[in-house]
This record gives structure tokens, C-alpha cells and sequence, in this order.
């Protein structure tokens, strides 16, 4: 019998540096597409947390400094680490530093998103054809909404090189409706976008929201409800201004005399001299989800949404797939994509296999 070390050292050298895997996967997808199950018409993307095989008691605060260099030495997943760590869907995502770092598997993200006790996860990314859910891509990143936007145009872009599907129309949740994931939907790929918007104009406290003024392009104005105009500037300027600000918005103020003497300034802006608003540079894609509220294909996109989330579902209590095995960024690619292949052929199986429906017969009288 082999020995376990014969797999192991196969595992972290031959198929890794190979990219089996991957091969094996696309090769089921190819199978797929061949025997008609993937439309192409429409895709869903969502990601899903999965726990990594880390604790708290050996971690770090994020804070301390720790000598990886020495760690990598002998631990492998830490070297993963260190060699991903100018990657978007690692360390490049989010400038922002983690609470606590896994010293076992630093790539691991420290999160409570699940509204219980934070712990250690990655996150798995899937993009599915929305004919029969066939899983057409899939690609782990750390649990962070800013690496899961990237893996979806990583995973449509590769698509589209890969099987030459380019959809029509891609469902998502509010974590793909941000003005920068949206311009590159509608602008560069082209795509209806049938996704729920990340918007945190709308307020809840009684107040004018940002959908009450109107917005014309032509003189690049707000109109507020009393029929006064926003401005990004007022009177002449010595030095010229792109008006963008850091985080990509714009500002447009109204007139201090016009808010002062405003029978509307209560429902408007209540203790401050004058109102302002501010818009995205890509406002104009966010417009392009709100124009596609109420189409009958965005209807649709919402119940097909949850093809997706039933994947994971899926892959949790079928697999059992609830937590990772082994550990660093190439460890939860290997265990992401071998799960994938595996409810892809279950998928086709239970298509393929089915025996096709008995004609009735006519019985004579």
C-alpha cells in the first residue's frame, strides 16, 4: 500500500504546481455545455463562509508584529501567505487590519459576519448558469465583501476566455449593487444587471432622501423639493477642479439663503445652514439597476437568486462541507473546487440518467 506521505507530497507538488484540479473542473463544465445544460442566457453569483481549520487561542492581534519570515520556515500555509498577501482576493483587497491573524493559517479572515461568535473563514465564491444550476466557476478569497467583488469579475471574465459564455443578465445580493462593480456590469462587460442596490442614500428618519431631488446631466444640478438647484460650485473658480473626491463622489450644495428662507428646511435639513448631496461618479450604472426594477426579467432574477444560495446549502449539509481540512489559500482552492466538481456531477448525473417521460398511450374504446 502506498504510503500517506506518497498523497501528500502528490497533493501539495505535482497536482498543485499542475493545476489539476482546475483542469478536472472545466473539463466537467465543457461536459455540461455539450450535453445542453448550460444556457448562457442568465448567471447568479454569491459567496458563502466557510470556516478554516483555525482557533482564537493561536492567534494574534492583528496589530502585533510577528515574524512571519520565521514561521514560513516550516509552516506552509504561512508561506502561502506571505507569497499572496499583493493579491486582490488576499491581502490587497482591504487596507483595513484584521482583530485577530491565525498564526496556523494567517490568509484565514477573523470575521462575525454570521451575527454569532467571530471566527476564521474563507470565503467561496461560486457563478452559476441559471438554466439547471450547473456551477460554472468557483474561486476562494478571504471573507471580505471587497475580495468577493473581485472574484466575481475574475470568475466572469474567465468564464467568458474559458467556455466563451458571455450572459445577458447576472443576479446577485447587495454586495455586487456598489457604483464601481456596477459601471464595470453595465460598461465594460455590457451586462443587465439584476442585482439588489448597496444604497445608503435613502434615510430613515423623516428627512429628504437623495431619490427626492431630481438630477439633470445636462447642467449637472440637483433639484430639491422646493425647486431650488444644488451646484458643485458657485461663481467662477481661479484653479480648475476635477470636483471628485477621494472615495470617488461628487458634492453639490445648495444656496445658504435659499435654505434659510425654505418653508421645507424642517423635512430637509434640520439644524444645519444648508443642505447638500453627494453622487457617485457611477451613479449613472446604480440609475441602470432602478430603470430595471420592475422589468419582468429582474422579477425573475430575484427567485432564481437563490439557485445559488441552495448550492451552498448544498454543499454544507450534503457535503459537509462546513469547515476546511486544510489550511492556506492553495489548501481552500483544492477543497472549493473538488466540491464543485462533485455537485456538478451530481447535478448532470441526476439530469442525465432520468428516463425520459412515457408518452401516453391511446387505448382504443
Amino acid at each position: 500500500m502506498p504510503n500517506h506521505s506518497n498523497f501528500s507530497r502528490a497533493r501539495h507538488g505535482r497536482f498543485r504546481d499542475g493545476d489539476v484540479f482546475r483542469h478536472v473542473f472545466e473539463t466537467v463544465v465543457r461536459r455540461a455545455i455539450k450535453e445542453g445544460l448550460v444556457g448562457g442566457e442568465g448567471f447568479a453569483v454569491d459567496a458563502s463562509l466557510i470556516a478554516a481549520d483555525a482557533n482564537k487561542q493561536r492567534s494574534v492581534p492583528g496589530s502585533d508584529e510577528t515574524d512571519w519570515q520565521s514561521l514560513a520556515q516550516t509552516r506552509r500555509s504561512v508561506r502561502e501567505y506571505l507569497d499572496t498577501l499583493d493579491q486582490d482576493a488576499w491581502g490587497a483587497a482591504s487596507e483595513v487590519v484584521p482583530k485577530f491573524i491565525s498564526k496556523t493559517d494567517p490568509a484565514a479572515q477573523w470575521t462575525g459576519a454570521h451575527k454569532g461568535h467571530a471566527f476564521f473563514a474563507y470565503s467561496d465564491n461560486y457563478l452559476i448558469d441559471l438554466k439547471v444550476a450547473i456551477i460554472v466557476d468557483v474561486e476562494p478569497t478571504r471573507a471580505i465583501r471587497q475580495a468577493e467583488v473581485g472574484a466575481a469579475k475574475t470568475m466572469i471574465e474567465r468564464t467568458e476566455a474559458r467556455f466563451g459564455l458571455k450572459p445577458q443578465r447576472l443576479a446577485g445580493d447587495c454586495a455586487y449593487g456598489t457604483a464601481e462593480i456596477l459601471n464595470w456590469i453595465v460598461n465594460e462587460k455590457k451586462i443587465a444587471p439584476h442585482v439588489a442596490l448597496f444604497d445608503k442614500t435613502e434615510r430613515s428618519d423623516g428627512t429628504f432622501s437623495l431619490s427626492d431631488f431630481a438630477f439633470d446631466p445636462t447642467a449637472n444640478s440637483y433639484t430639491c423639493p422646493a425647486g431650488k438647484l444644488l451646484l458643485q460650485y458657485r461663481g467662477r473658480l481661479a484653479n480648475l477642479r476635477t470636483g471628485i473626491t477621494k472615495d470617488q463622489r461628487m458634492i453639490y450644495r445648495a444656496s445658504k439663503k435659499d435654505c434659510m428662507a425654505c418653508p421645507l428646511r424642517e423635512k430637509c435639513c434640520p439644524g444645519l445652514e444648508r443642505r447638500k448631496v453627494s453622487r457617485s461618479v457611477h451613479e449613472a450604472a446604480r440609475d441602470v439597476v432602478r430603470n430595471l426594477r420592475d422589468t419582468p426579467e429582474y422579477l425573475q432574477s430575484r427567485p432564481d437568486r437563490k439557485k445559488v444560495e441552495m448550492k451552498f446549502a448544498h454543499l454544507k449539509r450534503i457535503l459537509r462541507l462546513g469547515r476546511l481540512r486544510l489550511r492556506g489559500p492553495c489548501g481552500a482552492r483544492d477543497e472549493f473546487i473538488l466540491a464543485a466538481i462533485a455537485q456538478n456531477l451530481r447535478k448532470m448525473a441526476m439530469i442525465l440518467t432520468r428516463p425520459p417521460p412515457i408518452d401516453a398511450v391511446a387505448v382504443p374504446v
